[in-house]
C-alpha cells in the first residue's frame, strides 16, 4: 500500500491494482487501475527486441530499464467511457521492494513504477562497463623522414601493440 495526498494504492502482483481514498481506515472511495492481463504482457515483451526486453528501449541507461506488466480491463473511466489500464514498469533499486511513482500517461491510462532489489542481479539491469584499452606513445627517431605520398620509404618499420594484457603483438608494415 503506498500513500499519495488523497489517494492509497494497492498494488498485487499478477492480480490487481486499486486507487482508493481512505477515511477512518474505511474505503470510501476506490477505483480499479487494471487487471493482471498475462497475454497483453506477453504480447507487449514479444514486441521489443530480445536484446531490450528487460529495459525501457529507448534508454541505453541501465538505472532506467524496467521490465514491464500489463493491467487492463479497470474501472471504466468516465471521460473516455474505456477501462483503466496500467503499466507496471518493475526497477532494480535498493533497499526494498516499494511503489516509488504513479502517473497518468494519458486520461486514466497510469504508469506505477515498482523499486525490486532483486531485479538488480540480473545481468541486463547491471551498468555496461567500458572496455578499456591502453595505448603506449614513443618519440619519433632523430633519423625519421616523413614521406610524401606516393614515394617509396627505405625500409618497413616494426610497430608494437601493446594491449591491456600486456604482451605485445608483432605487426610489419606492408608497403
Amino acid at each position: 500500500m503506498q500513500q499519495e495526498g488523497w489517494w492509497s494504492y494497492e498494488f498485487c502482483y499478477q492480480k490487481k491494482l486499486r486507487q482508493l481514498h481512505l477515511e477512518d481506515e474505511r474505503v470510501v472511495q476506490e477505483f480499479i487501475l487494471g487487471v493482471y492481463d498475462e497475454e497483453a504482457t506477453a504480447a507487449f515483451n514479444q514486441n521489443l527486441s530480445d536484446i531490450s526486453t528487460l529495459k525501457d528501449p529507448r534508454s541505453k541507461d541501465a538505472s532506467q530499464r524496467y521490465h514491464a506488466h500489463q493491467f487492463t480491463n479497470g474501472t471504466i473511466c468516465d471521460l473516455t467511457n474505456q477501462p483503466r489500464e496500467t503499466e507496471v514498469r518493475f526497477v532494480c533499486s535498493e533497499p526494498r521492494a516499494m511503489i516509488s511513482s504513479i502517473t497518468e500517461l494519458s486520461t486514466c491510462k497510469y504508469a506505477l513504477t515498482v523499486q525490486c532489489p532483486m531485479l538488480c542481479k540480473h545481468p541486463l539491469f547491471q551498468e555496461e562497463r567500458p572496455v578499456w584499452h591502453t595505448i603506449d606513445c614513443n618519440v619519433l627517431p632523430k633519423d625519421y623522414k616523413v614521406t610524401k605520398e606516393g614515394e617509396d620509404k627505405v625500409e618497413p618499420e616494426q610497430i608494437f601493440m601493446v594491449t591491456d594484457d600486456a604482451s605485445p603483438s608483432n605487426y610489419e608494415t606492408q608497403e
